[in-house]
């Protein structure tokens, strides 16, 4: 579990692939947290497991399956690409964002964004795993950021960035066309499932 309150970026320093699918190594760039083996890591809002325990300074190490691969925008990592990174949240954890799960319901695509009048606004394409849990000033996970969500329209949805924000995380370089990872808010998806479930269970049978 996580908040979508992004602590470090670091750097793709490695890609190599396997049989079982890949894998990924990522320079902390400084970071002061060091995990052990199996610890989880979200990598651009991706939960994954570290392979080893790492002396400071050293690469996290991180096996990543094909399905991973396919279904975010972990198999388009290149080595030199900054990524997002976020430890496991502990009990003690200020939850200064919202409950991220860490499992990418779908990937989006940047449509636009918006610099008018000081604002930093990005326009997201919304895939159909994504768009019914979205709604005007609830959450959203962009590449494991926490965000609120300023607009929501037909197959799409507007995130405004603050100064920190851009500053701390990849965000900022995610120009229209760029491809992101997508969580929608898991207390979204749960509701939704509940209330699908009791219609369905309410529903005559033929």
């Amino acid at each position: 579990m996580f908040t979508g309150i992004i602590e470090h970026q670091g750097r793709i320093s490695s890609v190599h692939p396997q049989p079982w699918g890949a894998r990924l190594e990522v320079d902390p760039a400084g970071w002061s947290h060091v995990p052990g083996d199996g610890d989880s890591i979200a990598v651009n809002g991706c939960c994954l497991t570290v392979v080893g325990t790492p002396a400071r300074g050293e690469p996290l190490r991180f096996d990543v399956i094909p399905q991973t691969l396919s279904l975010t925008t972990v198999g388009s990592l290149r080595v030199g690409d900054l990524v997002n990174l976020e430890h496991a949240a502990t009990a003690s954890t200020l939850l200064g964002g919202h409950l991220v799960q860490g499992h990418v319901d779908g990937v989006g695509e940047v449509l636009s964004v918006s610099t008018a009048g000081g604002e930093w606004r990005t326009r997201i394409a919304a895939p159909s795993s994504v768009a019914p849990y979205l709604v005007e000033r609830g959450s959203v996970a962009v590449d494991g950021v926490s965000l609120t969500l300023a607009a929501v329209g037909g197959g799409w949805f507007e995130v405004t960035l603050i100064p920190a924000t851009l500053a701390k995380t990849t965000l900022r370089d995610r120009a229209a066309g760029s491809r992101v990872n997508l969580e929608a808010d898991a207390l979204a998806k749960m509701v939704a499932e509940q209330v699908r479930r009791a219609m369905a269970a309410a529903s005559p049978r033929p």
